[in-house]
C-alpha cells in the first residue's frame, strides 16, 4: 500500500511540475534516486508517465492520464450544474469564469472555465492548481470552513507569490472574515502579477463549500469601482449553481 501512496505522489508532482528530472523529484521527496526512476519507469510502462519528446531526461504526464481526466469529469452534477450560470457569467462581463474544486487543504483545482472573446484574456488549464491563501477563489472556500479547519490551515507557512501576497496568518484570517461577510472574495494582483478575480462560494445544502466560481481579467480591465457589482453577479451565480446542483 505504501508504495502505491508513493507512485500517486510521484505521478502527481509529475503532473505539477512536469516536465521533471529524476533528480528534480528526489529532491522534492527525499527518497533515493533508483526508487524514483524505478516509480517513474512503472507508471511509464502503464502509459500514465511518458519522457519529454525534446528531453528524455525529463518526465510529463502520459496519454492514460489525459484520456481519464476528460472521462473522470464528463456528467460531473457539479458540473453540469455550473455550466449555463457560468456561460450567462460570461455573457455579462465578457471576461474568463472558472470553476474551482478545494483539494482537502492542499489547493484549488480547474475543473471547468468559460473563455470570453478578448484577445488579452487570463487563462487556466483544466485540472491547474492554485493556492487557497493567495487567490480569490481559495479564499472564498477557506471564509465558508469551520473556524478549526482555518486554524489549522493559518498553522502552516503562507507562500509568498507576489508582494500583494497575504502571508500573516492573523492577516489572512481578517480578510477570511470580510470574505464570508460580503460574500465573496477578491483577488488584485495576488497571485499572478496584472491578473485579478472575483469569486463566490458553491455551497452545499449545510453551507460547506462544495466550489467556487470566480470571473478572472487582467488588471487594466479591473475597476475598483464596479467591484460591489462584479461581487454580487458572481454571487448570483455562484447561488444559482448550488440551486441547480441540490436538485
Amino acid at each position: 500500500m505504501r508504495s502505491v501512496i508513493r507512485s500517486l505522489r510521484i505521478l502527481e508532482a509529475v503532473a505539477q511540475h512536469q516536465p521533471v528530472t529524476v533528480g528534480e523529484l528526489t529532491k522534492l521527496f527525499g527518497l533515493p534516486k533508483s526508487t524514483v526512476q524505478r516509480t517513474l519507469v512503472t507508471l511509464s510502462e502503464a502509459g500514465w508517465l511518458r519522457a519529454n519528446r525534446r528531453d528524455t531526461t525529463r518526465w510529463e504526464i502520459g496519454a492514460r492520464v489525459l484520456a481519464v481526466r476528460p472521462a473522470a469529469l464528463h456528467g460531473s452534477s457539479l458540473l453540469a450544474a455550473a455550466h449555463e450560470p457560468m456561460v450567462r457569467l460570461r455573457d455579462a462581463l465578457n471576461e474568463t469564469i472558472h470553476l474551482s474544486v478545494p483539494d482537502a487543504l492542499q489547493c484549488m483545482v480547474v475543473v471547468d472555465r468559460v473563455d470570453c472573446d478578448h484577445p488579452v484574456r487570463t487563462f487556466h488549464t483544466i485540472g491547474d492548481t492554485s493556492p487557497l491563501h493567495a487567490t480569490a477563489a481559495g479564499r472564498a472556500v477557506l471564509a465558508h470552513l469551520p473556524e478549526h479547519e482555518v486554524a489549522e490551515f493559518s498553522t502552516g507557512v503562507l507562500e509568498g507569490y507576489v508582494e500583494a501576497t497575504i502571508t500573516d496568518p492573523a492577516e489572512l484570517r481578517a480578510e477570511l472574515l470580510r470574505v464570508k461577510d460580503r460574500g465573496y472574495a477578491v483577488n488584485h494582483n495576488q497571485y499572478r502579477p496584472d491578473v485579478c478575480a472575483v469569486a463566490a462560494p458553491v455551497l452545499d445544502g449545510d453551507g460547506s463549500p462544495l466550489a467556487a466560481v470566480a470571473a478572472s481579467m487582467p488588471d487594466s480591465r479591473f475597476d475598483p469601482a464596479r467591484m460591489a457589482e462584479l461581487g454580487r453577479l458572481v454571487m448570483d451565480t455562484a447561488s444559482q449553481i448550488s440551486a441547480r446542483h441540490s436538485r
